[in-house]
């Protein structure tokens, strides 16, 4: 099975060393070619120059870009040599409806896609234990399953294509309400002089324990954000959830509130901050 892997981000760049040490057969395409070249030198596996050329061949293709935009174009340009019967895999986080449409798109053609966006960040792509939500159709599926689990601790068909963004932005929602919760219980253990390890040790096994206390209590003590999932790629991923809820007419007021946040962040200077810089929002310099 060929396998065509596009987009050598933070997340991409494992993501398709775990195919190429897995012993795939797989060509990387990334729009900076120095660093599919790097790849490459790292990894056992072909680069292309193009889009159109990594497509042509391969039986599966999985994308990891930036937005909705860099999804449509890219995929204009995957439609162009695709082969009919290949496999197309999002793993981007996007709206459901350039989902839905790529999906009805590929139909048409005689392929399949599936959108796959993932949780776990970095680190989980990095050490393979991602979370896969995918929509899409079973038989497809099932046939790359093997593929997807090379870097995942969980992959999981959520229903037609769209479903797998769909639970994406909901995964989104939770795990910032986490850290402003979490945010807060810090501010308050710090004023009072309790240690993170005290936090942690004591409460993550019980109905507060979360992955955002064990992993980030420390490191929001010691005000360490320069790693981790940046608040420009959050407020991307927040502005699909409340774009969504908008079209459903949900009212998402708590998530909004920590939308503006980010955005207070990002005018002082942590655009590239990770999440967890959610926190100063209570420090002197917000007052």
């Amino acid at each position: 099975m060929k396998i065509s892997f596009l987009g050598l981000g933070a997340m991409g760049y494992p993501m398709a060393g775990h195919l190429a040490n897995a012993g795939y057969d797989i060509t990387v395409f990334n729009r900076t070619t120095s660093k599919a070249e790097k790849w490459a030198s790292e990894y056992n596996g072909q680069v292309a120059v193009t889009p159109e050329d990594a497509a042509k061949n391969a039986d599966v293709i999985l994308t990891n870009v930036g937005n909705d935009n860099d999804v449509r174009e890219i995929y204009n340009k995957i439609f162009s040599t695709a082969k009919t019967g290949a496999i197309l895999i999002d793993h981007t986080t996007t709206s459901a409806i350039i989902a839905r449409e790529l999906g009805k798109e590929a139909k048409e053609k005689g392929m399949e896609f599936l959108d796959a966006p993932v949780s776990g960040g970095q680190a989980g792509a990095e050490n393979g234990i991602l979370t896969v939500m995918v929509g899409g159709d079973q038989q497809a599926f099932d046939k790359v399953f093997p593929i997807l689990d090379t870097y995942a601790k969980a992959v999981t068909l959520i229903g037609e294509a769209g479903q797998g963004q769909v639970l994406k932005m909901i995964n989104q929602i939770c795990f910032v309400g986490t850290l402003q919760t979490l945010s807060e219980a810090i501010t308050l253990a710090k004023a009072e002089g309790i240690e993170a390890s005290t936090i942690v040790d004591v409460l993550q096994h019980g109905a507060a324990g979360s992955w955002q206390m064990v992993n980030r209590t420390e490191t929001m003590m010691d005000n360490d954000f320069d790693f981790g999932f940046a608040v420009d790629w959050v407020r991307k991923d927040l502005a699909i959830c409340l774009e969504e809820a908008k079209k459903l007419g949900v009212e998402l007021p708590v998530t909004k509130q920590i939308d503006e946040q980010y955005g207070n962040l990002q005018n002082r200077g942590y655009a590239r901050a990770d999440t967890s810089v959610l926190i100063k929002q209570f420090d002197e310099e917000s007052r």
